[in-house]
């Protein structure tokens, strides 16, 4: 039998999947109202993860990993701004 954290994470999982189709399916899009109706969807989601993901956090069916230090996040601004 599934436990709620088993649930929780491959609900999780199947969300951000579909997040990640998103992106290509809306640059793809070439109907204005098919594309618009792909952003409404993924948007909504968008929700449903976060509702999800802080359910899994506050249950402790999820540990994130560590913040990143000012000096990494400085190091990634760096590398992504210097390559445009």
């Amino acid at each position: 039998m599934l436990q709620d954290k088993d649930i929780v994470n491959d609900y999780l999982n199947g969300l951000n999947a579909s997040l990640k189709s998103y992106a290509g399916y809306i640059s793809d899009a070439n109907n204005v109202e098919l594309r618009q109706t792909l952003i409404q969807l993924r948007n909504g989601d968008e929700s449903r993860q976060r509702t999800v993901y802080s359910y899994a956090l506050q249950n402790g069916h999820y540990k994130p990993a560590q913040p990143a230090s000012q000096e990494e996040i400085q190091q990634i601004q760096s590398e992504l701004t210097s390559g445009q």
